[in-house]
């Protein structure tokens, strides 16, 4: 599988990563495809404290925790879970995040982590003291890089602006667009990448996806999904996998490192990992997909 650099950083991480979110709680159902994909080429594994109050992180250190090397591991900071509340609260604060990356540390089973991001983020938190943290941790050796998970233009850009991160994880896919006129030209010109996260649209863009297509998604209600689903399923008789189109058109563009799509069962993740097999998209077919998506943009955070 190839690899792609992210960002300036010495990480050369699998273009096709695993979202571990979709995992489950069940640790041998996770550690046995999360062991698959690394098999299949995959070494790029996101996570995060957040998922399953944790049980998310132990499953990936459960899996890795004899072939740390094999693998780059990422997870996320932010959210606040507190003894006796139900749900969780947003905690950017220094002292937060240099308690809460020990307790991943542990359920890792891991001494370091390779990518470290802030799970969300707004334009009113502390900035300056949630950097001086991830740069404290990189100091320390606690971890190698970080990053930040956000859709919000204005918190990316000052993160782009004041800090060393050397990603953005942030929803992109044919439905999903909205990277593309400002995020991803401004991440190209300073050299972060972008690891794109859903995208398949939570199952919309696969085959099976018309079932997928009961409800509005951004800016299309669910005649417009169905369809935009019959434009790309017709374009599949053409010789065009509509899955493996769906997780080509991210990684089309020169700064996306990698797309990180779940899996909860070995027939996605197969599915998911045969798209690397597959030809980049042409240009004409990507102006295709353009022309029958819609061009969306960011209306909120600017």
């Amino acid at each position: 599988m190839n690899k792609h650099r992210l960002g300036t950083s010495e990480l050369y991480i699998s273009e096709i990563g695993l979202g571990c979110m979709s995992l489950g709680t069940e640790e041998d159902k996770g550690v046995y495809l999360i062991h698959e994909a690394l098999e299949k080429g995959i070494n790029f594994l996101d996570t995060a404290d957040l998922y399953d109050a944790g049980r998310n992180e132990e499953i990936v250190g459960q899996a890795v925790r004899h072939r740390r090397g094999d693998v780059v591991i990422a997870t996320k900071v932010g959210n606040r879970r507190r003894p006796g509340q139900e749900g969780w609260d947003w905690d950017p604060s220094k002292a937060y995040i240099k308690s809460a990356v020990k307790d991943s540390l542990r359920r890792l089973q891991t001494d370091y982590i390779d990518l470290y991001q802030l799970h969300g983020g707004t334009i009113e938190d502390p900035i300056d003291e949630t950097i001086e943290a991830f740069e404290e941790l990189k100091q320390e050796g606690l971890i190698r890089y970080y990053g930040i998970s956000s859709i919000r233009p204005n918190v990316i850009r000052e993160y782009v602006k004041r800090s060393n991160i050397v990603s953005v994880m942030s929803q992109y896919s044919i439905l999903d667009r909205r990277p593309e006129e400002e995020i991803l030209p401004l991440l190209a010109q300073h050299n972060i990448s972008l690891i794109a996260r859903g995208p398949l649209a939570g199952g919309i863009l696969t085959e099976r996806g018309r079932v997928k297509a009961e409800k509005s998604y951004l800016d299309y209600d669910r005649e417009a999904l169905l369809a935009l689903h019959d434009k790309l399923t017709q374009q599949s008789g053409h010789g065009l996998h509509l899955t493996q189109t769906a997780l080509r058109y991210p990684l089309s563009h020169p700064s996306v490192a990698t797309i990180i799509p779940g899996a909860s069962s070995l027939e996605q993740l197969l599915q998911n990992v045969s798209a690397a097999g597959s030809p980049p998209l042409s240009e004409e077919t990507l102006n295709m997909l353009r022309g029958i998506s819609n061009a969306n943009q960011y209306a909120q955070h600017r």
